[in-house]
């Protein structure tokens, strides 16, 4: 991890979280998932309108919505991915993807930026290697963070969402 990873004096990380949910009571759940992000994660500090998309890279009937959340946390990435996946599967998460291989869910937690921090092992990747081809993930961050500035790409979550649509 990069030693700029945004925290403040308090040891606090601002992370950038993408959730969505394609099955179910999708606004309950999403509700739900905040929920205990707020209470094991970290202070929620901003969260983005909902919208609703189709699924991709998949075929579902199943629409999904999504939100990007700014959440203020003293969890390590490891720490906070672990926390990330224990909520998805109390929520009634199956399995993650495998392979690229996606399907239908109740719950979707992705971590997209912790701080300015790059990250690049077996299971955790950050920045989030597709949010930049991703418009359900940049459309909801660019909602709260568009200024934010991808601290590989080095332009602006706005910026990388007008290049994509």
């Amino acid at each position: 991890m990069s030693a700029n990873a945004s925290t403040s004096s308090n040891n606090t990380v601002k992370v950038y979280l993408s959730l969505g949910t394609n099955l179910g009571d999708k606004q309950a759940n999403l509700d739900k998932a905040e929920q205990l992000i707020n209470e094991r994660a970290g202070r929620i500090t901003a969260r983005s309108l909902r919208f609703e998309n189709p699924p991709k890279d998949f075929v579902s009937d199943n629409f999904f919505i999504n939100e990007a959340l700014e959440v203020e946390t003293v969890l390590s990435a490891d720490e906070l991915l672990e926390c990330c996946c224990r909520i998805e599967t109390e929520m009634g998460r199956k399995h993650k993807s495998i392979n690229r291989v996606y399907s239908d869910r109740i719950i979707d937690i992705d971590i997209i930026f912790y701080g300015l921090a790059q990250i690049s092992l077996p299971n955790l990747q950050i920045p989030h290697p597709r949010m930049g081809e991703r418009d359900f993930v940049l459309i909801p961050l660019c909602d709260i963070a568009p200024d934010f500035i991808h601290p590989v790409y080095g332009i602006s979550i706005k910026k990388m969402a007008a290049d994509l649509l």
